[in-house]
């Protein structure tokens, strides 16, 4: 008896609190580790993006939150395989084969240091890649080979980033499961830097005039897409989004839940702020009511065949 009211203090004691499990990430208070450090998993990214095979919508790209990090999973190298991990409880990049397995510091250094170590890291490991070295999807972008303006790391910061990530990863996967139509996996987009969960009608999408390539894939079928994102530019906060594309008519009349959430005219999206979650009496129940009512606010305006495509279980 005695055993058994130990071991339940014990369990109690190593759980974490809300506190801990949803932290406070001010966007000014990380914002040029935030900038470093996409820039880190750009390079990283490319790099699977260069040696994943290809999959519909770019999946082959993207990166998955693990119990320490972000990871590129298992990529494809002459016959063998590897794997680099964003371990963001000891701070490294760790890039592992089956014989070996090397560390890179996650600490305060420019992008250009930092993409030179991987690249001279990689080569020694007996893996050449080369890749496009302009990063994508931000302002003014500086190569990363002559990146000296990022420079900044704050661990703490960085971890916050990763537990945030982790409590709507549980989430996401919970609501891909409730869908029996294609989805996406969970995934973390290095370009936007955002994790997302996408569910499909099966229809084609009318084609987008004007889109590049990879807006014309990526958006080639109808989508209702979730995400999580930590702010910028329009969005002075970290926040949880949701979008249809092609958005239906009237979407933005559509009433969802839970109350703090709104629709964005400026960025044409549904948002529920990060704040606003992590305050919440139970923020994961508030994540998945936002990301239930927002599918159901979308499929019913684009006539998705629901029946079909809900797990009625």
């Amino acid at each position: 008896m005695a055993g058994a009211k130990e071991s339940k203090m014990n369990q109690e004691e190593n759980t974490p609190t809300r506190k801990e499990l949803w932290p406070a990430l001010p966007l000014d208070e990380w914002k040029d580790t935030y900038a470093t450090l996409h820039m880190w998993t750009q390079i990283v990214g490319k790099i699977r993006l260069r040696l994943a095979p290809q999959v519909n919508h770019w999946w082959h790209s993207t990166l998955y939150v693990t119990s320490r990090g972000l990871t590129t999973s298992a990529m494809p190298y002459r016959g063998r395989l590897f794997e680099m991990e964003f371990n963001f409880i000891d701070h490294t990049l760790e890039i592992c084969t089956a014989d070996l397995v090397r560390s890179i510091a996650l600490r305060p250094r420019s992008v250009a240091d930092f993409y030179s170590e991987v690249m001279a890291t990689l080569k020694e490991m007996g893996i050449e890649v080369k890749i496009w070295t302009m990063p994508q999807e931000v302002p003014n972008p500086i190569p990363f080979e002559k990146d000296q303006q990022h420079a900044a790391y704050d661990a703490e910061y960085a971890n916050r980033f990763w537990r945030i990530l982790s409590q709507a990863d549980s989430v996401f996967q919970e609501f891909r499961g409730r869908f029996i139509g294609k989805s996406s996996p969970v995934h973390f987009f290095w370009g936007s830097f955002d994790l997302a969960v996408t569910r499909f009608s099966g229809r084609r999408a009318p084609e987008r005039p004007g889109a590049d390539p990879i807006t014309r894939e990526a958006y080639s079928h109808e989508v209702i897409s979730h995400g999580f994102w930590p702010g910028g530019g329009p969005i002075a906060g970290a926040a949880f989004y949701a979008y249809a594309a092609p958005a239906p008519l009237g979407l933005d009349q559509e009433p969802i839940r839970p109350a703090a959430a709104h629709y964005s005219q400026e960025v044409a999206e549904y948002l529920l702020m990060y704040d606003d979650v992590r305050t919440a009496e139970s923020p994961g129940e508030a994540v998945l009511e936002f990301c239930q009512s927002t599918y159901e606010a979308a499929a019913k305006l684009a006539n998705w065949d629901r029946k079909e495509l809900e797990n009625a279980g």
